[in-house]
Parts: structure tokens; sequence; C-alpha cells
């Protein structure tokens, strides 16, 4: 069973999909650096946002979300069809605007479109003004994502810096730091404490009253 739990886990299908179309007002000559597939919210077929919120950039803090469910995506179909899944559940249970996440990767290794760069999202309770939320597509509680969605997920918050959207000097959260939740999941939560601009504070929910920057944006 340990055998087969190692093999689900490291399923890596990789696939290639859409374009870097999230990169906008900017032509390939300048965007030739990215180098993951990016899937935006017209070819996953997201609904119309029922209203929006502008975004203050650049933002001083990314978040890392997994789904929990849905579970992983291994392929365009799957993924695109996670995200669907996502969004309904976020607007028709949850009675949010959109899907939460400003963006999604999946185990296809590319990068899905939410809310975007430059509209406030619904992924962390009193975080959402301050923050990106990026969510890896699964369950991470018990075994990492595949080697091609980290990169990606990394690869995404490097082109939000480059493009002006992210803090150069950013500071990077697990979700259970901002919210009294388990995700992004234990075996995800400890591989993201290894990537550049980890931050530990804010540790917890209850620091959040010590984060100046959510009170500099409210100002």
């Amino acid at each position: 069973m340990v055998f087969i739990k190692f093999v689900m886990c490291t399923n890596i299908l990789a696939v290639a999909v859409g374009a870097p179309g999230v990169f906008k007002n900017a032509d390939y000559n300048e965007v030739s650096s990215y180098d993951f597939p990016f899937v935006s919210r017209e070819q996953w077929s997201a609904r119309t946002a029922k209203e929006k919120l502008p975004l203050q950039t650049p933002v001083p803090y990314v978040v890392i979300h997994h789904s929990y469910t849905p579970a992983a995506c291994y392929d365009g179909i799957q993924c695109r069809q996670a995200m669907r899944s996502m969004q309904n559940f976020h607007m028709d249970d949850r009675d949010w605007w959109d899907i939460g996440y400003s963006f999604a990767v999946g185990s296809d290794g590319a990068a899905y479109e939410g809310r975007g760069w430059d509209v406030i999202g619904a992924h962390a309770l009193h975080f959402n003004n301050v923050s990106i939320g990026i969510c890896l597509i699964g369950d991470w509680s018990d075994c990492l994502p595949p080697t091609n969605q980290l990169k990606t997920a990394q690869a995404l918050i490097a082109a939000g810096v480059e493009l002006g959207y992210v803090r150069a000097d950013y500071k990077l959260v697990g979700h259970r730091q901002v919210r009294d939740t388990m995700c992004p999941g234990d075996t995800l939560y400890e591989e993201i404490q290894t990537w550049e601009h980890y931050s530990h504070f804010p540790s917890t929910v209850d620091d959040l009253p010590k984060v100046k920057e959510i009170y500099l944006i409210l100002e």
C-alpha cells in the first residue's frame, strides 16, 4: 500500500496548454522568459464574475493554498473541469462573486487564471487586500505535488514580481498562517517553508492585528 501511495503522489503527466495570456498588454517577445503553460479564464470556460474590486498592487504577500477537493488533475481536461468545479462551489454554495483564488496550478504544470493579478480575491479572509492567492489543485496533506506543479507555482510568483503585481520583497505564507485551517496541507506547507521569501510571520490568524501592511492598505 505504501508503494501504491508513493506512485500516486509522484505521478506526473506532462501537457502543454494555452499561452501566457495573463501577461496583458504584452507581446510574445516581452514574455519569452515565462516558460510555463498558462490557461486564461476564457480557455477554461469561466463564468462571468458577479462583481469585481480592484486590488492595489504590487501586493506584499503571496498566500499558498491547496484545493483539498477537487483532487489533483493531470491533464488539461481534468484541470479545466476542476477550475469550473471550484468556481461553481465558490459562486453558488458560498455566494462569492467569482472563484476565490487569484490563480490555480494543476499537476499538468499549467497555471490557470482565477481572478487574476489586479482583482481582490476571496481566498484568505481579512488578508485579501494585501495578497495574491495561488491554489495548487489537489489534496497535499500527505504527499507533495508533482515537481512541475511546484515549479510553475514558483515561476508564476516570479512573473508577478517582474510584471509589477507582486513586490520584489514579498512575503510568502501558507493559508493556515492567516486563517484557522489545515490548508495548504501538511506536506505542501512543509515544502513552501523552503522557498525563497517564505515568512514565519504571521504565524497564525492571531497575528493579523500585528500585520502593518493590512492597515497601510486601508488608510
